[in-house]
């Protein structure tokens, strides 16, 4: 009879073990699919590059540490540190004369390395330097049509694929990003044409190299610039395109930051105007941006 109890008494104790074990299993288990959500959520608003850009490029973009030399030669090899938003990727066959049919192409597919470098991973030799003729044509602010509600659809489709942003969350965040008073913009291979309700301001400008984002989501970006030489007083002295691409190809939208301190632009992460050709609709638009 004692044997028996004492038997009784060794199985309750490893069935109590058991079950105390499973329980520590299952809330290891919990907390460690709470931990994959987060990150995941954080990854992909870090390559949004929009900015989260750019680029969007992120839930768009954040610190980032830089050096520059003060007689502004640059290697193209300076580090940020930022939270982006912003993707694009190319098939990297260029001709050395930088002959482009700027036909600015909707509905584009990406191949698998372009969909790569849009998410902001690649190698610092991919990176050649562009020409303004990579952004020549007529561009509009999307900024309008986020403000009329026409890209509803986009920010419903973030939600929908997030677990810690609504929608109404996603199109307040964008408000900020997308937010400025140029509404459209004329690009020409040496020349801004910036229009506002202020009016039209033009000035030319001259390529002055790129600089690389590093992001805290582990993915990279590349902003590349253009310094004023010419031009009505209200152009800023310093443009930088954020487009997902890193070499020579044509643009089919891009994030820009303008103003006249070269270095204090690489530190703008929450406004990042963005265009698209002039010839899109809101429908148009809405489209091209869930499709990437």
């Amino acid at each position: 009879m004692k044997k028996q109890t004492m038997l009784i008494g060794s199985a309750m104790t490893a069935a109590l073990l058991l079950a105390a074990c499973n329980s520590n299993d299952e809330t290891s288990g919990n907390e460690a699919n709470t931990t994959n959500v987060a990150t995941e959520e954080a990854n992909n608003m870090n390559t949004e590059n929009e900015p989260v850009a750019e680029n969007d490029t992120n839930v768009e973009e954040e610190e980032h540490n830089h050096d520059h030399n003060n007689d502004h030669n640059h290697d193209h090899n300076d580090d940020h540190n930022h939270n982006d938003d912003h993707d694009h990727d190319h098939d990297h066959n260029h001709n050395d004369d930088h002959d482009h049919d700027h036909d600015h192409a909707h509905g584009h597919e990406l191949s698998e390395e372009e969909q790569a470098i849009y998410s902001g991973y690649f190698e610092d030799d991919q990176i050649e330097d562009r020409e303004l003729s990579d952004w020549e044509g007529e561009w509009q602010s999307v900024y309008p049509y986020l403000v009329s509600g026409e890209l509803d659809e986009v920010m419903e489709h973030k939600a929908s694929e997030s677990d810690s942003m609504t929608a109404e969350e996603y199109k307040e965040y964008y408000e900020i990003g997308y937010e400025t008073d140029v509404d459209y913009m004329t690009i020409t291979e040496d020349s801004f044409t910036f229009t506002s309700d202020e009016g039209e301001y033009t000035a030319t400008y001259s390529y002055d190299g790129y600089e690389i984002l590093e992001y805290e989501a582990g993915n990279r970006g590349v902003r590349f610039i253009f310094e004023k030489q010419d031009g009505d007083e209200d152009m800023p002295a310093f443009i930088q395109f954020s487009d997902h691409s890193i070499y020579p190809t044509d643009a089919h939208h891009f994030h820009l930051y303008w103003g006249d301190d070269r270095d204090a632009l690489l530190d703008e992460v929450t406004n990042w105007p963005t265009y698209y050709p002039a010839d899109m609709d809101g429908h148009d638009i809405a489209h091209e941006m869930i499709a990437h």
